[in-house]
């Protein structure tokens, strides 16, 4: 059994709570939240379970191998540290912290201790989008010429981060997965229309070294409620939308005949149009997943889909996307700068 504790039991915190209190191999020793509405609703849920307001508790107690921490970003570099200088494998929730340099520090940390240190880059432990990796990798699509992503809704609107740094480190995280090469440089356009500074909706595009670009809108200020995500290839294109229920995934047999022989000037390129398939995707829930890999590498020492470097390279891309947003859409370029800092 690993004993575990959580520090923060609101929004999504109390999600994590029940995941890990489900997982056969864990239980959750002690839940630290500095609201008492939070930790009387914890400890009545789970009252066999510990309630304090002061996560040193946690640190301290020897019996606790890891840690999970879901706090307000602003917060997650510091309580991670003080995890990880305390012995405790992590998991922390996305992002990772604010800034590149705040995640190379934990992950040298993480590193230089033999800890396990994991990210809740929720969306990579999705059936659908494991069906997606398994498809491009496969060759389904052919080349990957670029990919685009729509994550809107009408509210909540936060005060402390904007609309990037609420949702895009779902999608960037899910890019870069499915490119599987890092980035090569960023830009980003935004609005801040309800609260001065405070962007309500962004345009990200990121750029890669052969060519492969992707697009993420995300937006709190939106009628519609879109989750979608749609990849083009050579041959054929996915779509992902995660609003679509049990049937998730489309795939378009449609694109462009290559390689096409000219024989007079006013020849034109042929589009090819095929069927629409829907592939099986098993069921499961993410977070169950998400949780159960983090218990396994705990036990097992292995190293996470989502370890350190996965969210370093992630916020590698926010940041950048930030710094673009304030200074009117520049390219922001990555790759040995991002491992400067």
């Amino acid at each position: 059994m690993i004993k575990l504790g959580i520090i923060g039991v609101g929004g999504w915190g109390k999600n994590l709570l029940r995941n890990f209190q489900e997982q056969p191999e864990a239980e959750v020793l002690i839940a630290a939240d500095k609201v008492e509405e939070r930790r009387a609703a914890a400890g009545e849920k789970y009252p066999e379970m510990t309630l304090t307001d002061d996560y040193a508790d946690i640190l301290s107690h020897p019996d606790i191998q890891g840690v999970v921490v879901a706090t307000p970003g602003a917060s997650h570099f510091a309580i991670a540290r003080d995890c990880l200088q305390a012995g405790k494998d992590v998991f922390v929730e996305k992002p990772m912290a604010l800034t590149a340099a705040d995640c190379r520090h934990l992950c040298q940390m993480a590193e230089e201790r033999d800890l396990i240190l994991m990210v809740g880059h929720l969306l990579l432990y999705h059936p659908a989008v494991e069906k997606l990796k398994e498809e491009v990798e496969a060759g389904t699509i052919g080349n990957l010429y670029y990919l685009y992503s729509q994550r809107l809704n009408l509210g909540k609107i936060r005060r402390s981060e904007n609309a990037l740094w609420t949702f895009a480190p779902h999608d960037v995280s899910v890019a870069l997965y499915l490119i599987g090469r890092p980035a090569a440089a960023v830009s980003a356009r935004g609005g801040s229309y309800i609260q001065d500074r405070v962007a309500d909706v962004a345009f990200i595009t990121i750029s890669f070294a052969d060519g492969v670009m992707a697009h993420l809108h995300v937006s709190w200020l939106d009628p519609h409620k879109v989750r979608k995500l749609t990849i083009v290839g050579s041959k054929k294109m996915l779509v992902f939308d995660d609003m679509a229920g049990a049937e998730p995934i489309r795939i378009y047999d449609k694109g462009v005949p290559e390689n096409l022989a000219y024989d007079t000037y006013g020849e034109y390129l042929n589009l090819r149009y095929g069927d629409v398939q829907i592939p099986w995707v098993k069921a499961g829930e993410p977070l169950r997943a998400e949780t159960g890999h983090f218990l396994d590498c705990v036990k097992k020492r292995h190293r996470p889909l989502t370890d350190g470097r996965n969210g370093l390279a992630v916020v590698a891309v926010l940041e950048a996307a930030q710094r673009s947003l304030e200074e009117g859409g520049r390219a922001i370029e990555l790759g040995s700068a991002a491992e400067k800092k």
